[in-house]
């Protein structure tokens, strides 16, 4: 785990007691406004992981600080007890509280130890971008993670490089820092996610809440995707792109910026065409198309682009003839469910073309014989 900001006061014990264990506190990883984040191992047990211990800014302190630390230990607290299981999101292990004295309890998360962040992974690069191998690992994983989540009704609304961690145990990126999550249908704090992946509506939120006003309407899964898009534009370009998401030029015609910049970056022999991950961060930052996100045929978007995995009811794709066209399979569990699809699929437009979804014999698909033609 990695944490972002300025350190602050009251340090843990070198050891401390929690689960009916005694820990050790090796290291600081990093410190934020409400929490510092150590690095901490299991005395008596050589053999045990690193855990990350998140400490929360004691109660009895004062002010803002104070508001912030409770509020982002209750909303982390919740959302990761309830987001439990998934391998692309951060394990929580447990909750306790650390006691300086009697009336200055401090809460703590122990959380699953990570390695790298992207942040520092766009710091290795020296300003050259990640490999499209990374950036789509990095991409399938989050759109994974950001996938369970919006079904479970939570918005991540911090999503940033610096919360996107590396799991090399798993061999898979994973999500941290829950502190600004919220069940959609009920935020309830107004100044959301990180300036330079802060998305349109999150912006005008905020500052109509600096002016004392209230908004008419409340932010919704869709911030998630415009922070993605713009941290895979950082790093197919290598470069910080927060002045560019502020500036004129940006707002005038993102799709335009986007483009230039995929122009000015060469891609050698890249596994997967750059225009696929072009496209996919169009869709998630430009503002006509983001709003209807995670419907089937997003899914089948990602999938056909080459930039997600089949997830659960997806098979493997037949290899395409040509960009944009190609066939998916999917698998239901009872003839209903797969009517309703085929219904509602249909007729539809999908990257400007047709959708015709027609039945496919399971059993061909596994014996491995596929028709060559779309009917």
């Amino acid at each position: 785990m990695a944490g972002s900001g300025c350190a602050w006061g009251a340090e843990p014990p070198r050891f401390l007691e929690a689960f009916g264990r005694l820990w050790q506190v090796q290291s600081r990883l990093g410190s934020g406004s409400s929490a510092s984040v150590y690095r901490v191992r299991c005395c008596g047990s050589p053999g045990s992981p690193p855990g990350a211990l998140k400490q929360f800014l004691p109660p009895g302190t004062t002010g803002a600080a104070a508001s912030a630390a409770e509020y982002g230990f209750r909303k982390e607290r919740a959302a990761l007890e309830q987001l439990q299981g998934h391998r692309n999101i951060v394990t929580l292990y447990g909750v306790f509280t650390i006691h300086f004295s009697p009336n200055v309890p401090s809460r703590c998360l122990l959380l699953e130890l990570l390695d790298v962040s992207v942040s520092e992974l766009l710091m290795y690069s020296s300003h050259q971008g990640c490999s499209m191998w990374m950036i789509q690992h990095c991409a399938r994983d989050v759109l994974e993670a950001l996938a369970f989540l919006h079904h479970e009704g939570y918005v991540h609304a911090d999503l940033k490089p610096r919360n996107i961690l590396w799991s090399a145990e798993n061999e898979c990126f994973k999500l941290i820092d829950f502190g600004l999550s919220f069940k959609e249908g009920n935020q309830d704090v107004k100044y959301i996610q990180t300036d330079g992946y802060r998305a349109p509506e999150a912006e005008l939120q905020n500052c109509l809440a600096q002016a004392g006003l209230q908004s008419d309407t409340e932010c919704t899964s869709a911030v998630d995707l415009w922070s993605l898009g713009i941290i895979l534009l950082e790093m197919f370009s290598g470069m910080k792109l927060k002045h560019t998401v502020r500036s004129q030029e940006w707002k005038a015609n993102s799709s335009a910026v986007i483009d230039h910049i995929f122009a000015s970056k060469a891609v050698v022999n890249a596994a997967i065409p750059a225009y696929h991950l072009r496209d996919l961060i169009k869709r998630y930052c430009t503002c006509t198309l983001r709003f209807v996100t995670f419907l089937f045929t997003d899914w089948v978007y990602a999938v056909v682009a080459g930039w997600l995995d089949p997830v659960e009811v997806l098979l493997p794709l037949v290899p395409k003839e040509n960009p944009g066209r190609g066939q998916v399979f999917v698998e239901y569990a009872n003839a209903g469910d797969s009517k309703a699809a085929q219904r509602l699929l249909t007729g539809r437009l999908f990257d400007g073309k047709f959708v015709v979804a027609t039945f496919y014999p399971l059993s061909a698909y596994r014996r491995g014989y596929l028709y060559q033609t779309l009917l």
